[in-house]
């Protein structure tokens, strides 16, 4: 999907750094990355959510978080992380809400077509619309 949203802006490319069967976990990748400092660009929603990550206590020892934050989110801050706030992005929806859209079956304006389709097409995020 990230290359299908990337095809449509040339500014971008997509990384094949996860790529591969199986499950991918945020640690494991991170313990692939060799470059220090490192930034974990996450939305408050999903930060809120962090302990229950996989290992989620040692990619709170391996990485800088930069959390978006909407007006009004709250989160708490896992003990020994070091979180820089970015509070004034003002952005309509988060990542969470665009997939409770799609397993609505909703088109969300906020996914590209190509990336639309390819999620109606495998019937991801519960949409079994065809």
């Amino acid at each position: 999907m990230v290359s299908l949203a990337c095809a449509e802006d040339s500014r971008f490319e997509a990384s094949r750094l996860e790529a591969g069967p199986g499950v991918s976990y945020s640690i494991d990748t991170v313990e692939r990355l060799k470059a220090r400092p490192l930034y974990f660009l996450i939305g408050a929603d999903a930060f809120a959510d962090l302990r229950s990550w996989h290992r989620w206590e040692d990619l709170v020892k391996a990485v800088s978080f930069i959390v978006v934050s909407r007006p009004g989110a709250r989160y708490d801050i896992p003990p020994g992380a070091h979180v820089e706030r970015l509070e004034d992005v003002s952005l309509a929806i988060s990542s969470s809400e665009i997939r409770q859209e799609l397993a609505a079956g909703s088109a969300s304006p906020n996914v590209p077509p190509a990336v639309a389709q390819y999620i109606r097409d495998h019937k991801l995020y519960g949409d079994t619309r065809r």
